[in-house]
């Protein structure tokens, strides 16, 4: 056998086994995720429930079977028993939605089932200035009626512009506003940039608030999304947007628990930073997962996420589980993150029947479309 035969083959040999190295490699990766596969449909799956909506930013339920979203574009939409009503609820003309200011908020008033109220937060130009008003509505089934500006004048822009809305425990409405670009008001009690609010069910403000007359609850927020209260508690968890490099160094988004009269920093201090007289987060992620929602999972339908804190991940793309201490509920123990091939997640709900609900965010300018989005999915108890 001539020498260059010899190393003909040898090179064969050697490029055949580095193939094999590679496909061994692959099938590790693969097998892998097979792995965390296999072991989320130990105890649950997930399964498209709707699709074709644009943006559906926020998810409420009005009853077992019907469903209330809020497409950012402008759009309130109805589900009924799985089926997504051609026609809007309503479609309001006067909104502005850009990049990430559009309809909003939603949320059910406390006693919704005898009066039918909701509320709603969008944003909307006056005389050039970019603005977020919360109007409440009364629910007829096939029309909303008797709108009533009940706060108006949240200043917003293109970006930070906020705004979920959530009744507390104490069936106060809270409403978190971004610093709409203007960070240092942040800190400025007499503006309403960078707060959680928090104000009656007609606007006026609750006599028990920590600053006098003031609707703010907490302030020195950069962007705050997600809140929600631990099961029996009125222990506040909230989700923030962290800086986005234009502000300060990217990432720093945060978990923080919500307290009374409390300053969280912006834009004083972020990421792991502290100063004295400001409240540090209890989770931070960097980089940045840009968290849009928060919910606590309050049935044991679903045995693993009972008590823990879930919020959709928009550049993070899935969700996150934070394992709250059951002995201190301002604590976590651990968190992990799931639902990791379905894009840009936004919103995250608790069905009726106890499955969790949450949509993707793929067609706000910024992810990859897949076919049929946006979409909301549900998570259901592996059978």
């Amino acid at each position: 056998m001539s020498k260059n035969l010899i190393l003909i083959l040898g090179v064969l040999f050697l490029l055949s086994l580095g193939c094999r190295q590679s496909e061994v490699h692959n099938k590790q990766q693969q097998n892998s995720s097979k792995v965390s596969d296999t072991k989320q449909s130990a105890t649950y799956t997930i399964e498209p429930f709707v699709k074709d909506l644009e943006v559906p930013w926020s998810i409420v339920f009005t009853g077992d079977s019907r469903i209330l979203v809020n497409e950012r574009p402008g759009r309130l939409r109805v589900i009924e028993n799985g089926v997504l009503r051609k026609e809007p609820l309503r479609e309001f003309k006067d909104i502005s939605s850009g990049s990430e200011e559009g309809l909003m908020g939603l949320a059910l008033d406390p006693d919704y089932n005898s009066n039918k109220l909701i509320y709603l937060s969008y944003a909307y130009e006056k005389s050039g200035e970019l603005l977020v008003k919360v109007v409440r509505f009364k629910d007829n089934g096939s029309s909303i009626s008797e709108e009533t500006i009940i706060f108006d004048g949240i200043p917003a822009e293109k970006y930070h512009a906020g705004c979920r809305l959530r009744f507390g425990p104490d069936k106060k409405l809270y409403i978190t506003t971004g610093d709409a670009g203007e960070r240092k008001y942040a800190q400025d009690l007499n503006k309403l940039h960078g707060k959680i609010l928090r104000i009656n069910g007609d606007g006026t403000i609750p006599s028990d608030n920590p600053f006098p007359n003031s609707p703010v609850w907490s302030y020195g927020h950069r962007n705050p999304q997600g809140i929600d209260w631990y099961p029996g508690t009125d222990v506040m968890w909230s989700t923030e947007h962290g800086p986005s490099g234009f502000d300060g160094p990217g990432g720093g988004d945060e978990v923080n628990v919500i307290v009374k009269g409390q300053n969280y920093g912006w834009p004083e201090v972020s990421h792991t930073d502290s100063k004295e007289g400001m409240v540090s987060p209890l989770l931070v992620f960097t980089p940045a997962v840009a968290p849009a929602s928060g919910m606590f999972y309050k049935s044991g339908k679903i045995a693993e996420f009972k008590n823990t804190f879930l919020f959709g991940c928009l550049k993070g793309e899935g969700i996150m589980v934070v394992t709250v201490d059951p002995n201190d509920p301002t604590k976590q123990l651990s968190f992990r993150k799931i639902a990791d091939t379905y894009g840009r997640i936004r919103d995250i709900t608790e069905g009726p029947d106890g499955n969790i609900y949450f949509s993707s965010s793929n067609k706000d300018g910024r992810g990859n479309e897949q076919d049929g989005d946006d979409k909301i999915y549900r998570i259901v108890v592996k059978q």
